[in-house]
């Protein structure tokens, strides 16, 4: 496997959250320098984001945080952690209130978007504009076929943390040219055992579908709290390839913000900031200078 070590230059933090549980995070940047808080979904971790905290930590304090169970944070066993939408949130907030961290703009994708966007609702007082990256936060219908097999009982649960068919997929299935030898290896680091690829089983088991779901009633919360958002700076950035996050989702963002900016990618797939975050810098450098 190639070493992927220098696309991390980073210092590792941890917040302990009780219960031998650490969430390691990113604290780039000049203490007193506005906030950019990163929040990334299934199955990538702070990682994802290298090449944009590069480009901001000079100017802006930025902020990545990495899952319970996901990259260098902590891998709970059984009954020590609630996998859950409503416990990823909570966690996030306990880092915004350890840091007092105000005036934020949120950067989300996959399903940090709901986890973002639901620390937003019950923390509105922090946050101060969004840009949001082929993801959701709110009810859907479906889900793709290869996500829905994730989910068989038993049978998904094998294919992911025995096989590693959701992470290992990914860093092909997710892009539409394929990532440097390096930039897989970075990606699939933390994900190297049955035990350390629970939390992303978890994430597929945890995609509420119907009222009978764990997590149904949070992100009922999670969409009903964004109407709050409507005259916020949105600013949506979108692989138009993507099979899972597709099009119809960036759609449904922008009737709940009418006047969000929207930047499609039209030869671009889910991992967009892999594949697209150069000409992302520049988007986001004017978005933030807007007031």
């Amino acid at each position: 496997m190639k070493d992927w070590h220098s696309l991390y230059p980073f210092e590792s933090h941890f917040l302990d959250l009780g219960a031998d549980l650490r969430l390691h995070y990113l604290d780039e940047g000049p203490r007193d320098a506005p906030v950019i808080l990163m929040v990334h979904g299934n199955p990538t971790w702070s990682f994802y984001w290298r090449n944009l905290v590069l480009a901001f930590r000079e100017k802006y304090r930025v902020i990545v945080p990495d899952h319970q169970g996901c990259g260098l944070s902590s891998r709970p066993r059984n009954g020590e952690y609630a996998f859950t939408l409503d416990q990823r949130i909570r966690d996030l907030t306990a880092l915004l209130e350890a840091l007092d961290l105000r005036n934020i703009t949120l950067l989300a994708h996959d399903w940090g978007g709901a986890v973002g966007m639901g620390t937003a609702v019950r923390n509105p007082e922090r946050f101060i504009r969004f840009a949001l990256c082929n993801t959701g936060a709110f009810r859907f219908a479906r889900i793709p076929f290869r996500i829905a097999l994730c989910r068989i009982p038993g049978l998904g649960r094998l294919g992911i943390q025995g096989f590693n068919l959701f992470a290992g997929a990914a860093v092909w299935m997710a892009v539409e040219k394929p990532l440097a030898p390096e930039v897989k290896a970075g990606l699939l680091a933390p994900y190297s055992s049955w035990n350390a690829r629970r939390a992303t089983c978890e994430f597929v088991h945890d995609i509420p579908m119907g009222p009978r779901d764990r997590s149904w009633e949070t992100l009922c919360e999670v969409e009903n709290g964004l109407a709050q958002f409507r005259d916020y700076p949105v600013c949506l950035m979108w692989g138009m390839k993507d099979w899972c996050f597709t099009p119809a989702f960036m759609k449904r963002f922008q009737d709940f913000f009418p006047n969000a900016q929207s930047h499609p990618f039209h030869d671009a797939g889910h991992y967009l900031i892999e594949e697209k975050w150069e000409e992302m810098v520049p988007i986001l450098s004017k978005f933030l200078e807007e007031k």
